[in-house]
């Protein structure tokens, strides 16, 4: 069984840990980091940061893990926080070393992840003359930060490491930056704890206005073609049992975004699949047809909508959400509830126990049964005799079962993992959904395994994915992080392939990844073996079972099996990019008769 994901911290569970003593900032540093419960910090040391390292090395509550890039560390630190619930943390010195967080913290920001990244600085005297290693990281990554501090005063470590994990951590949850120069990691100050947080104007709302959630009880009992349109906010909101609670009172078809899989039981009978570009056919058109969406922590975004103004012409929009700034910056929502997912949904329930039902939507259902009985998703074999990647992929959801972490990088392999693997439990697909980050995967499992030990966490990547950030495995294996990571290895930039096959005239410029003298290069089992992980290979269909079963029963390190497969498999159904939903094809030059047997 899967360890259940432990709740993330509030500022009530900052422990108190000691009365004012005298010590340098890098040490007010590492006393706060263990007060606010930090268990774990994904990191590189350098010259800016390194006063840091020194009190770090005494911590018996904070683990340092030593990863061997800093994208590397900013993508563990994200894996543990959606996995667990609780705030990541990565450190990075000045510099290069901050930039190269740059990319995981704005993939936390895309995808609402609880991150802290503490970062070195020149000394203060040095900021803006363009010293050795200096970057104004906190101009650079204003944009994609919930907040970011620049430390002064070694007084303000307290305060400003309490507030960073406050403010990572409420409201719609997201990344902050702490950089610290080097002088201030120096200075001589005292240390106590806990300090008083200084954030007048952020104030999160959480409860809902009960005037908006009547009216939506209303909407919802008078819709004939309604949905529930889920997405990842639910998850953020700890709010799973309520949705499940909501769709079965109301019956109301429900639809989970790539950010929301496993937020409602994929086998449960009013789960109609993910929607978007790669979403199944009845989820696509269930948006699309119906006269009621009830958006849950979900944001409208051009995966799911396809062309804007075509999107769901009939619909009233129901749009909850905590950040008030997505409500109504795509969709116009006729009913806008700001609000903490889990509270606005326990509300509902009420509502909609007090408001019965006059529509009878049993019409709708048989139009979406008919959708899915015609268009389930499916994958042909590739016609030279290959290995199927969707066979590869769903025979790994079925062994390893729904207990299991799987992690996924983007493209090709993202959209077949989604598809192809049942998630029946909350916090167990990792992606990137925003950014769509190339590189994720492995160190994102990483991070998720240590943040649930006990669990088995498969990182699922894509042979062009897995080069930019496999260097991680030896991360895992000098520290006893045993994940295991399918690659899906077609030679290939496998979606940037597709596209060109569909769009380009099949003229595949600059995707394939490389042969030498009939050989594939690199070899994974053998590039594997050389990071202290055992490697195994897998061609042929018959193969597919046992290699799986071979790779499970290896816990003391990590494994990489490297599934050869097809160069010319395609995910469908597909949205083009830029036109409607109603363009939406289920294969290749397959476009469903939506007004057949209806």
């Amino acid at each position: 069984m899967s360890s259940s994901p432990k709740p993330r911290p509030t500022p009530a569970s900052l422990r108190p840990a000691g009365s004012s003593l005298p010590v340098t900032g890098a040490q007010s540093l590492v006393r706060s980091l263990e007060a606010v419960g930090a268990e774990v910090v994904f990191g590189i040391p350098g010259g800016a940061i390194l006063p840091a390292y020194d009190p770090l090395y005494d911590s018996t509550a904070v683990r340092h893990v030593l990863v061997r890039h800093e994208q590397g560390a900013g993508h563990a630190a994200a894996g543990y926080a959606q996995a667990t619930g609780r705030v990541g943390v990565c450190m990075a010195t000045s510099g290069p070393g901050a930039t190269n967080l740059v990319t995981p913290i704005a993939d936390a920001h895309m995808d609402s992840v609880p991150l802290v990244a503490i970062t070195g600085q020149v000394p203060s005297a040095a900021i803006g003359t363009d010293a050795f290693q200096e970057a104004d990281i906190c101009g650079i990554t204003m944009p994609i930060t919930k907040h970011n501090f620049l430390v002064t005063s070694a007084a303000d470590i307290p305060r400003v490491i309490a507030e960073a994990f406050h403010i990572a951590s409420t409201g719609r949850p997201g990344p902050v930056l702490v950089d610290l120069p080097k002088d201030v990691l120096q200075a001589s100050t005292t240390f106590s704890w806990p300090p008083t947080l200084d954030l007048p104007g952020y104030r999160p709302v959480l409860r809902p206005h009960g005037k908006q959630v009547r009216e939506a009880a209303r909407l919802m009992a008078t819709a004939r073609r309604p949905v529930l349109y889920v997405g990842g906010g639910v998850l953020k909101a700890r709010a799973t049992a309520e949705l499940r609670v909501l769709a079965e009172v109301t019956g109301i078809p429900v639809v989970t975004t790539l950010m929301a899989r496993g937020a409602f039981p994929d086998s449960h009978r009013q789960n109609l699949g993910m929607p978007g570009m790669h979403g199944t056919v009845t989820a696509v058109t269930a948006l699309q047809r119906s006269d009621l969406i009830v958006a849950l922590g979900a944001r409208f975004d051009d995966r799911v909508t396809g062309q804007l103004t075509t999107f769901a012409p009939e619909a009233t929009i129901v749009h909850a959400d905590i950040d008030p700034a997505e409500i109504s910056k795509n969709r116009v929502a006729d009913v806008p509830i700001v609000g903490d997912c889990r509270e606005v949904i326990a509300d509902l329930i009420v509502a909609v126990r007090e408001e019965p039902a006059t529509a009878d939507i049993t019409g709708w259902w048989a139009q979406l049964d008919g959708f899915r009985n015609r268009y389930p998703l499916g994958y042909q074999w590739p016609p030279d005799g290959s290995l199927a990647p969707q066979y590869a992929i769903e025979r790994l959801g079925s062994i390893v079962g729904p207990d299991a972490i799987y992690v996924a990088g983007v493209g090709q392999h993202q959209m077949w993992a989604a598809q192809f693997i049942r998630y029946e439990q909350p916090y167990t697909w990792l992606n990137s959904g925003g950014l769509g980050t190339m590189g994720y995967a492995v160190p994102a499992a990483m991070g998720a395994k240590m943040g649930r030990p006990d669990t088995t966490v498969w990182a699922i990547d894509g042979d062009g994915c897995f080069q930019m950030t496999n260097q991680e495995l030896a991360t895992c294996a000098i520290e006893g992080i045993p994940i295991k990571v399918a690659i899906i290895n077609n030679g290939n930039l496998g979606m940037v392939r597709q596209w060109q096959n569909l769009f380009y005239g099949e003229r595949y410029s600059h995707t394939k990844l490389g042969t030498l003298a009939a050989r594939r290069i690199p070899d994974f089992v053998l590039l594997a073996e050389a990071m202290g992980c055992v490697g195994l290979r897998c061609e042929t269909r018959e193969e597919v079972d046992a290699t799986i079963d071979k790779a499970m029963q290896i816990d003391d390190r990590p494994v990489v099996v490297d599934f050869i497969v097809g160069e010319d498999a395609q995910v469908w159904p597909m949205v083009p990019a830029g036109t409607s939903n109603n363009d939406i094809l289920a294969a290749r030059d397959v476009r469903p008769d939506f007004d057949a047997g209806v």
